[in-house]
């Protein structure tokens, strides 16, 4: 792991992945199958699984648990004590590891600070889920979700800014820091 710089408090455990210009901050745990990408934070009182795939330039804020089944792209930002679950229903006496579901946020997607993502859902790229809200289903590309459950409030461009659109129909428009064009069709946003 050159290139990586490991807090002397953070556990790396034998066999895990840390691509080049990572960093890993104090109280870390990362467990040994583990694959990070290249400059990734992760920051102080993280937890990271086995069965955990993190992105190129991610940041993974202070107390997050990132558990098996779950997979970050590239640049996906993980808020402050926001939550990942893996297990729909779990009881303490019954045992589920074999029923983990599968959760993927997609590239550039935002996860606001105390936010809660169900196990099994999908965060589209580059979308915007506010913080203290709780996603159980999937999320569009570039949607802007808030509340509990998340709902659909807007749409945000890739510089992280709310887009003047209207949630469904018809519509252009130009984001005015980078000069990029976001087509409206339906229910579905792309970039030009």
């Amino acid at each position: 792991m050159q290139d990586v710089y490991i807090h002397e408090s953070a556990i790396v455990d034998d066999g895990a992945q840390i691509g080049q210009g990572s960093r890993v901050w104090h109280f870390v745990h990362i467990c040994g199958g583990a694959k990070i990408g290249e400059d990734v934070s992760v920051g102080q009182n993280v937890f990271v699984g086995n069965r955990v795939t993190i992105g190129d330039k991610c940041k993974i804020q202070n107390n997050v648990s990132v558990y098996d089944n779950v997979y970050l792209e590239d640049e996906v930002f993980c808020g402050p004590s926001m939550v990942f679950t893996n297990v729909y229903n779990p009881r303490s006496g019954v045992e589920r590891k074999s029923e983990y579901r599968d959760t993927h946020v997609l590239r550039g997607a935002t996860l606001g600070a105390n936010c809660t993502i169900i196990c099994g859902v999908t965060i589209g790229k580059y979308a915007f889920v506010g913080a203290g809200s709780v996603v159980n289903k999937d999320v569009s590309d570039y949607a802007l979700m808030v509340g509990v459950p998340a709902k659909q409030i807007g749409w945000m461009s890739e510089f992280g800014e709310q887009l003047d659109l209207p949630l469904t129909g018809e519509a252009e428009t130009v984001c005015q820091h980078t000069g990029a064009v976001y087509n409206l069709s339906g229910n579905k946003l792309v970039r030009q």
